[in-house]
């Protein structure tokens, strides 16, 4: 039986490209600075980032915890939305490796913050309170369906945090997503951050890594975290040539697995016993309530049929596209994911 794994964009497998670069790859210490591989990534990537320097670092969670690090102080507080990645899926790290207070404002259901409520949250001066010095965003963001910011939204928070005297750091694991979803330079969702990060790992094929984008003194200040928590990598060539690929030929493409999410959730919004509006799916996640039956019985019935999920929590499920997945899969899923509904409902019946 063939599975079909829409579990994350994180399974996806590097292409012939990239194995072929990764073999071929050249090398040095990069903890020395010296691996030319690295560097060059490091140089694309600031540049499609529209910023100075760039980091390379092993995963979407070291890229959001050295951020945080840079930003703040032991005591010092950051404000996150209540649904963001940084503070529902990575340990808590920000508080426990870096002392730092995390604060949540509501996300509204496209992932923004509301301006106001934001505004609100900000601590004013004073001997009881800790000082709120990093403002976050997600872009786009997981768990509100992969919904999209624009450059408008990140302005309006940017200037909250500006007006305090906070840093703005985007969580942008997939803003090249976010970047084809609106025809716009992933740089111009990212100009008014201070750091912004993305995850070469998910949508854009490679085995390992993402990058911290931001002036240069800042990005010196995200090496020396890099290595306090662990990351210094050697001949971290051999895996940055994949990113240089993916940057190359993995972006444009990022259309197609909007394509294929978008004719899966057309798909499921017509099937009974499901809950999503179809029309609402921006990129690459597809998140939906299941109705007919618990959650997890529906997971586990599909993954008996072949076809991977994720679970969000209560009644949610999330179905993610991305290379790998084209569009005879997305029918063959909604064929399996139609027969488990109407088993469960011929069962009432």
């Amino acid at each position: 039986m063939r599975t079909i794994d829409l579990r994350s964009d994180t399974v996806t497998q590097p292409t012939p490209e990239m194995r072929r670069a990764m073999a071929e790859a050249e090398v040095g210490d990069d903890v020395y600075g010296e691996d030319p591989t690295v560097n060059r990534l490091e140089a694309v990537a600031a540049a499609r980032l529209g910023k100075e320097a760039a980091a390379f670092v092993a995963s979407g969670t070291m890229a959001n915890l050295t951020s945080a690090l840079t930003h703040c102080q032991r005591g010092d507080e950051m404000l996150v939305g209540d649904r963001a990645h940084v503070f529902l899926n990575e340990v808590g790290a920000v508080s426990a490796l870096g002392g730092i207070h995390v604060r949540t404002v509501r996300n509204t259901p496209r992932g923004m913050l509301d301006p106001e409520e934001a505004e609100a949250a900000v601590r004013r001066p004073g001997i009881h309170q800790p000082r709120t010095a990093l403002v976050c965003l997600e872009n786009t963001h997981n768990w509100c369906g992969g919904a999209v910011l624009d450059t408008e939204d990140t302005a309006a928070i940017a200037q909250v945090a500006q007006r305090h005297g906070a840093a703005l750091h985007i969580d942008g694991a997939r803003i090249f997503n976010a970047a084809v979803a609106l025809k716009v330079p992933a740089a111009e969702l990212a100009r008014a951050a201070d750091t912004v990060s993305f995850c070469l790992s998910k949508g854009l094929s490679c085995p390992v890594g993402s990058l911290v984008c931001g002036t240069r003194e800042t990005i010196a200040r995200v090496r020396k975290h890099r290595k306090m928590v662990g990351g210094g990598m050697r001949q971290a060539g051999i895996l940055a040539a994949a990113g240089l690929v993916a940057l190359d030929t993995m972006v444009d493409r990022l259309a197609e697995d909007h394509a294929n999410a978008r004719r899966l959730a057309l798909g499921l919004a017509r099937l009974q016993g499901l809950a999503l509006d179809g029309d609402s799916v921006q990129t690459n996640i597809v998140a939906f309530e299941v109705v007919a039956m618990r959650a997890e019985e529906f997971m586990a019935q599909l993954k008996e049929r072949g076809v991977l999920t994720s679970y969000l929590g209560g009644r949610r499920v999330r179905m993610v596209t991305h290379y790998g997945i084209v569009a005879v899969d997305i029918d063959e899923a909604l064929t399996v994911v139609e027969a488990v509904v109407r088993q469960r409902d011929g069962r009432r019946g």
